[in-house]
């Protein structure tokens, strides 16, 4: 049966003669979105969209940006440090990160860090709810982010310059650059952010020793329409970062992690009347040097590089069915200290299927078959539907099973790897619904997901430590999500709101897994007159477990805790060609002391005045 689904799907991937007339929703897909896969096929999905001014709340951290704007878990070792996502009570190698459709988690861990991902540089942010294996890949079980760059083909030209300065010596340069016309454009930025980072430990004579870091982010977007038919385009990223490891309250450090990630992708888009043709070349690159001694020049280092072929074929039959057929193979090869020179590939066909009846019901039948180096072959599907039962009332449930592959550390790290290791599964159900009203939103969400053979590094009888399959946990949970939004003559007012209830069980044990809260909730306040804006943000992240036993005490839990964050800007010249908005954001306003990674504090009150000036 796998090997006649195959079949078929190479045989609708080269049957793109035909033509037609250019149907203009399509069209605008293949112009403008880097992912229209995000939009054409998630019918039952939850997705939640960051609206601008939330990024500009929120700029330069993807970590502070969905903590404070979304319902994922942040474990964070200490501020600038390692930052991994807790996504519906999944593990941080369970959340894909998505850069213009292409699924950019870590080869050697399986993750991304969030810090390492500045938000300034991208035309829009978006929060997939759910398994999305079959879309996107290995990792993609509690859900996915997606980092856009979504590209504006009309005569425009535009720039940004923004610089700012904040406590701990903290400093922000970015310049972003947007120009074009109907039949090309092209988006420029680069950001350079760097601090000190010694804030105190409050209710200690310590300070966050050995903290500093800088990165620089650069990227470039272009598109070119190369005939009335076929649009080239092309996405690049540089990430280079360097920052000292900082201390806990028990021991200093000494320590200093550099990495760079590079990332390029070129696209070639053909559209014929009712088909349309994607294919896409990319190549990743990741590397990292750990040193111990931040003084000597003693380091251990890893790298991957990746190769990508990526081909879509999308039929809109007519404006309710459209069915997209995806093959993609993959290359990547490794060198490390750890782990020698390992090699990975992977080919994948994909089937998706989008089918509207009516205008009150849409569904969605997708599915995948992976065949990757070592004999796995994960085959996973989804089905999903939408049902707009009334005018202001919609349900949406999807249901999926999903995968992740052991990562290059997991199979290869020396000493401890693990050959024998199969891919981990995960079958889960989501139900929502959704009431939307002209000012009003709300979205009711309830999950299910059970995740077999889960990959866990332990010690073995000589006290080595090394991954095996022992794992089975069950997350399921409740959000909610709301916004609202009110004007009154110049005055306009911006609530929005999530919460979410979260349990996620190891089966065996029958205990919550480490450092995901049964309760995590945020609150965005926002009020503009003319030319004034002032927000107010809260975040409260309740009790975690630090160790599988469950106990609560100093050394086995984290207390709960309330941070609130208050801004003002004002803007000078607003609506015009030349506009000069400057603001202040004060962060934990009320001083709270608490750890969100065991004895590693966060900061104390402190504040961030930036500049920004468009022209």
């Amino acid at each position: 049966m796998k090997q006649i689904f195959t079949f078929l799907i190479l045989g609708l991937g080269v049957c793109s003669g035909v033509q037609a007339q250019v149907d203009a929703v399509q069209k605008l897909d293949a112009v403008i979105l880097s992912d229209s896969k995000l939009k054409n096929y998630a019918a039952g999905i939850k997705i939640e969209k960051l609206t601008d001014s939330v990024l500009s709340n929120n700029a330069t951290s993807l970590t502070n940006l969905l903590a404070f704007n979304s319902n994922i878990y942040f474990k964070e070792n200490g501020a600038g440090m390692v930052s991994s996502p807790s996504f519906r009570g999944t593990t941080a190698s369970q959340t894909a990160v998505i850069w213009n459709g292409i699924n950019i988690n870590s080869q050697l861990n399986g993750q991304t860090d969030f810090n390492t991902v500045n938000t300034s540089n991208y035309s829009s942010i978006d929060i997939r709810s759910g398994g999305g294996s079959v879309q996107y890949g290995s990792g993609s079980i509690g859900g996915s982010i997606h980092l856009n760059n979504d590209l504006k083909f009309s005569n425009h030209a535009e720039t940004r310059i923004k610089t700012g300065y904040g406590s701990f010596n903290s400093k922000n340069l970015g310049i972003n650059s947007s120009f074009g016309s109907e039949a090309w454009t092209a988006n420029i930025g680069v950001d350079y952010v760097d601090s000190d980072n010694d804030y105190k430990y409050l209710g200690t004579d310590s300070v966050n020793e050995n903290g500093e870091f800088h990165n620089l982010n650069m990227n470039v977007n272009l598109g070119v329409f190369i005939s009335d038919k076929d649009i080239l385009k092309l996405y690049h990223q540089s990430y280079i970062g360097e920052r000292n490891f900082s201390g806990t309250l028990v021991g200093p450090s000494r320590s200093k992690y550099e990495d760079e990630n590079f990332r390029s992708m070129l696209e070639w888009s053909r559209i014929i009347g009712k088909f349309s043709s994607r294919l896409k070349v990319v190549h990743l690159h990741e590397m990292f040097k750990y040193f111990e001694n931040k003084d000597k020049d003693n380091y251990s280092l890893g790298k991957v590089n990746t190769l990508l072929i990526n081909h879509s074929f999308n039929v809109s039959f007519n404006e309710k069915l459209q069915f997209k057929t995806i093959l993609e193979y993959s290359n990547s090869k490794g060198n490390g200290d750890s782990f020698k020179e390992p090699v990975r590939n992977v080919f994948s066909t994909t089937a998706l299927l989008n089918h509207k009846p009516n205008n009150s019901i849409s569904y969605g039948v997708n599915l995948r078959q992976d065949f990757t180096t070592g004999g796995e072959r994960p085959f996973v599907f989804s089905v999903d539907a939408g049902f707009d039962l009334f005018e202001h009332y919609q349900i949406q449930i999807n249901g999926s099973k999903n995968y992740r592959i052991p990562t290059f550390n997991d199979l290869y790290w020396q000493p401890g790897g693990n050959l024998d290791l199969v891919p981990e599964s995960s079958y889960q159900i989501d139900l929502g619904q959704n009431f939307n009203y002209p000012n009003f939103n709300v979205k009711l969400n309830g999950y299910y997901i059970n995740t077999e053979d889960m990959i866990q590094w332990q010690p073995n009888s000589t006290g080595l430590w090394s991954p095996i399959n022992i794992g089975e946990v069950a997350s399921y949970g409740a959000e909610v999500e709301v916004k609202s939004h009110y004007n009154i003559n110049e005055h306009q007012f911006n609530v929005s709101g999530h919460y979410s209830y979260t349990v996620s069980e190891d089966l065996e044990t029958n205990k919550q897994l480490i450092y995901v809260p049964f309760h995590k909730g945020n609150l965005a306040l926002a009020y503009n007159y003319k030319a004034v804006t002032v927000f107010y943000q809260h975040m409260f992240n309740g009790d975690v477990f630090t160790t599988a036993d469950n106990l609560e005490g100093r050394f086995t839990s984290l207390n709960g805790y309330d941070v609130g964050n208050m801004g003002c800007n004002y803007t000078f010249f607003k609506n015009t060609k030349n506009e000069l908005e400057t603001g202040i954001t004060l962060k934990n306003i009320f001083n709270e002391v608490y750890e969100n990674v065991a004895f590693r504090p966060m900061p104390n009150r402190n504040f961030n005045i930036q500049i920004n000036y468009k022209f």
